[in-house]
């Protein structure tokens, strides 16, 4: 079977409410960019044959405002992964945003606490950004947290390692390409300020990209034994 789904991940959409660290302004998109990518989808998906799958990182306040409302009018669903440390802060999703976000029908997951590298962290840390986290997360949706998103898209077989004793369901990461349907491990695509859906969706179903995706998965199980 080949690789058949496609995440795009978003963060921001639209201006930052709060000043980014340097380089990350280029994962803010326009809401043009954003909605346009959003109603194209449904035809990608009946070209390709395939499956695009929507998360959303951070917990950025754009989430709501932007990213739901166009999700609810093309009929679809997402992944949020949030930030328990930033939790009510300004610019970010409040508990409050969270719950809406669960009543509305999407999915919610831990991207820790402080945003930081997992691969540095020690026990304490650990216990802070996978445990910690995930139950204050759990605490403000009203509902159980079973994905993370690895920040940063750094990662290594230790840190897999730490993710599956802990009992995640799947593990999103930002290594680029396709991913199984159903795999504990996905890649995904982020997408940037200088995305064009009519372009650059069409390109990652490529035969090429198709088989390079359906590849890397035995290879990764052997590198990080997952």
């Amino acid at each position: 079977m080949l690789a058949n789904t496609l995440v795009l991940n978003f963060h921001g959409i639209g201006d930052p409410a709060v000043p980014q660290a340097p380089g990350e302004d280029r994962y803010f998109v326009t809401e043009d960019i954003y909605r346009r990518t959003i109603r194209a989808l449904a035809k990608q998906e009946a070209d390709s044959h395939a499956k695009i799958c929507i998360t959303f990182d951070d917990g950025n306040l754009s989430d709501l405002t932007v990213g739901l409302p166009a999700l609810a009018e093309a009929g679809r669903s997402a992944l949020f992964f949030v930030l328990a440390g930033r939790i009510g802060q300004k610019g970010y999703l409040s508990g409050q945003d969270i719950r809406e976000l669960v009543a509305a029908g999407m999915s919610i997951g831990n991207h820790g606490w402080d945003h930081v590298d997992w691969t540095q962290l020690d026990e304490a840390g650990r216990q802070r950004e996978l445990y910690d986290a995930r139950m204050r997360i759990a605490d403000e949706a009203g509902v159980p947290i079973d994905e993370a998103a690895i920040p940063f898209g750094h990662l290594d077989r230790a840190l897999l390692g730490h993710l599956k004793d802990a009992d995640y369901s799947r593990v999103n990461t930002s290594s680029r390409g396709l991913a199984m349907d159903g795999a504990w491990f996905r890649p995904r695509c982020s997408v940037t300020s200088d995305f064009d859906p009519d372009r650059d969706i069409a390109q990652q179903f490529k035969q090429r990209k198709l088989v390079r995706g359906t590849l890397s998965a035995p290879l990764r199980r052997l590198r990080f034994g997952i």
